[in-house]
């Protein structure tokens, strides 16, 4: 097959939707499938050239809004290739909206990954989502031939899809990459935390994250063995250290800032235990909390729709309230103090990423939903 991969943002821009079709298309290519990226052309990257084997072409955007990059000559751009899936991604949303058009004007079929809802933080953000979900949203949910959500929970409470039956296939992590056999104790070195427990969160710094409440429940935990290390960029960064230096949290929380994909898994390797505190929409499933379950490391992740499902709580890491402080301290309390049961989740959840996880099983699942639509 052919297949049109359509993302708003791509490598070397980082994020889930990223990272997510980065790998499917990697994976998809290593089945024998034609694959190419179309996506949004930013400063200082290449009109086309090939992120891992994958070739990509971008457009350039006349601007980006709320994060939404605006790009009306993807339509045209498509409609220069031959494919025979178009398989579109968001949010970002206007992009997919071009690729419904771009389907419906070569007859081929449209399949829509749903990986989040929108959020756009200002007075006029619920009217502005509204709107664009009533015109331009509905029209690409309606043309799409294939919902795809990560998550049942999500699926059915996301007020986009939630009248259209789709599949439910989730993200997926690299478990070869992602193993508890790397070295951590670099790590610890290049940090300089020896011995303390490695409390750890990756992704960006961003408002969503809840990363408030996540320093904040350091000032609970009445030990002095303790690093929190926040791995990642963004905004929010400035916000955060003035938390700190409030608490008096300086000595308990350090920022590791962006470290290298080659790096990134010897970071899990040193992590006792893994936070996921996002307290938004925005965050549907939360692939870091695969990565760190594929390293052996117990997580603790907010109790929202779609995150929950990542674990069984109680077996592979437990579930925290979100915008609690005290109780994500609770959580990790526990797994700290008590090693064996920290040691019994981080093992099993290696497991169930082997079992439900992995890209191999996701490609596998995308592909009989393009070939259920060629064949219908």
């Amino acid at each position: 097959m052919k297949i049109a991969q359509l993302s708003p943002y791509f490598y070397p821009h980082l994020g889930g939707v990223e990272s997510h079709v980065l790998e499917l298309s990697k994976k998809l290519i290593d089945r024998g499938h034609e694959v190419f990226v179309v996506t949004t052309r930013l400063e200082d990257t290449k009109k086309e050239e090939k992120i891992e084997g994958v070739p990509v072409k971008r457009v350039k955007p006349i601007t980006i809004l709320f994060s939404t990059p605006i790009v009306p000559k993807v339509n045209k751009v498509l409609l220069q290739y031959d494919f025979d899936i178009l398989h579109a991604h968001v949010p970002p949303p206007l992009m997919a909206f071009s690729g419904a058009r771009a389907s419906v004007k070569k007859d081929v079929p449209f399949v829509l990954t749903y990986h989040c809802d929108m959020e756009i933080p200002n007075m006029l953000g619920p009217f502005i989502v509204a709107l664009y979900e009533q015109t331009l949203g509905t029209y690409t949910v309606s043309k799409a031939d294939k919902i795809v959500t990560t998550t049942t929970t999500y699926g059915a409470t996301s007020k986009a899809v939630w009248y259209r039956e789709g599949d439910v296939i989730p993200n997926a992590v690299d478990a070869d990459r992602f193993h508890p056999s790397n070295e951590g104790k670099s790590v610890r070195k290049e940090l300089g935390i020896g011995d303390k427990k490695m409390v750890m969160y990756v992704g960006r710094i961003v408002y969503h994250k809840g990363l408030e409440y996540f320093v904040r429940s350091a000032k609970y935990l009445d030990r002095d063995d303790i690093q929190y290390v926040l791995v990642g960029t963004g905004d929010f960064r400035p916000e955060l250290e003035k938390i700190i230096k409030k608490e008096g949290l300086e000595d308990k929380v350090m920022f590791a800032g962006r470290v290298s994909n080659e790096k990134l898994p010897n970071f899990y390797a040193a992590a006792d235990v893994f936070v996921l505190p996002s307290v938004s929409r925005l965050e549907a499933f939360g692939i870091v909390a695969l990565e760190a379950m594929a390293s052996e490391v117990p997580v603790v992740v907010s109790d929202i729709p779609g995150v929950r499902e990542v674990i069984v709580e109680g077996d592979h890491g437990l579930l925290a309230e979100p915008m609690n402080s005290k109780n994500i301290a609770g959580k990790i309390r526990i797994l700290l103090n008590n090693p064996d049961l920290a040691e019994r989740m981080g093992k099993e959840g290696r497991k169930r990423v082997e079992r439900k996880f992995t890209w191999e099983k996701v490609a596998m699942d995308i592909e009989k939903v393009y070939r259920s639509l060629l064949t219908r």
